[in-house]
C-alpha cells in the first residue's frame, strides 16, 4: 500500500480551500489584482469651455501675452489615467477647467460680479503618456456658490465614451453638503473623487494627484 499518497490525500482534504489545496501540491499563487472601482460620473457643468480662442495647453496660471500670474495657490495636479485593471491608458485627451481664485468661471455665462483674473486661463488640455500619466498647473479649487470646492475634468479617446467628472479637496468642510458629491452612494466610489492638497517643500506650490480609472465593463472597450 502507497502511505505516502493516503498522506498527501489525507494534507489535500485538510487543505480545503482551494488556495490551500494549491499550496499542499506545491503550485505558486499568484495574488490577483484588485479590481480598481471606476471613476464616478459628475455632471459636465454649465461652464465647460466651448470658444475656439481658448488656450488649449496645460497651464492655467498663465495666460498668452499675459504680465503675470494667477491669483490663487499655484498647484502641480498630476495622476494617471488607468484601467480597471490598474494598467495605463495612453493618448487620452485630459481636460480639465475651474473658477478662478474669486470663484468665477472664464466663460460668457457666469456673470457674477466677483471679478475676473486677466491671468487665470480657466482651462487646460493634455493628452495622457504611455504609462497614463497627465499633468497639469492649476490652483487650488475654492468654493463656488452652493458648491464645495471642485475641478472640472473630462476625459475622451478612441475606445470609449467621454467621461467627464470632478475632483474635490479632501477634508474640506462643504463636501458633505455638495449635492453632486452627495449624490454618489458607493462609499469607495466618493472616496476616489476626494484629493489632498499637500505643499511642496522647497518649492511656492502644492501638488495633489488625481488618478483616473476607466470602466472595462462599459466605459473603456478593451480586453
Amino acid at each position: 500500500m502507497n502511505m505516502g499518497f493516503f498522506t498527501r490525500r489525507r494534507a489535500l482534504l485538510a487543505a480545503g480551500t482551494s488556495g490551500a489545496w494549491m499550496v499542499a501540491l506545491g503550485v505558486p499563487i499568484v495574488a490577483r489584482a484588485e479590481e480598481r472601482v471606476p471613476t464616478p460620473p459628475q455632471s459636465l457643468g454649465p461652464f465647460y469651455p466651448y470658444a475656439p480662442e481658448v488656450e488649449r495647453d496645460a497651464d492655467l496660471v498663465t495666460v498668452r501675452g499675459g504680465t503675470g500670474i494667477a491669483k490663487g495657490e499655484i498647484t502641480l495636479l498630476t495622476g494617471r489615467v488607468l484601467d480597471a485593471r490598474g494598467r495605463p491608458v495612453a493618448g487620452v485627451r485630459v481636460e480639465i477647467w475651474q473658477c478662478n481664485a474669486f470663484g468665477r468661471y472664464h466663460h460668457p455665462r457666469d456673470s457674477s460680479n466677483v471679478p475676473l483674473d486677466p491671468n487665470f486661463q480657466g482651462y487646460g488640455e493634455t493628452v495622457s503618456a504611455a504609462d497614463g500619466a497627465y499633468r497639469f498647473r492649476a490652483i487650488k479649487p475654492v468654493p463656488y456658490p452652493g458648491r464645495a470646492p471642485h475641478i472640472h475634468v473630462r476625459l475622451s479617446g478612441r475606445d470609449f465614451a467621454p467621461l467627464a467628472t470632478q475632483l474635490y479637496i479632501a477634508g474640506h468642510p462643504q463636501n458633505d453638503g455638495d449635492f453632486l458629491l452627495s449624490s454618489i452612494v458607493d462609499p469607495r466610489a466618493r472616496a476616489s473623487l476626494l484629493v489632498a492638497f499637500r505643499r511642496v517643500e522647497g518649492a511656492d506650490a502644492l501638488a495633489a494627484t488625481f488618478d483616473v480609472t476607466l470602466d472595462n465593463n462599459g466605459t473603456l472597450r478593451r480586453g
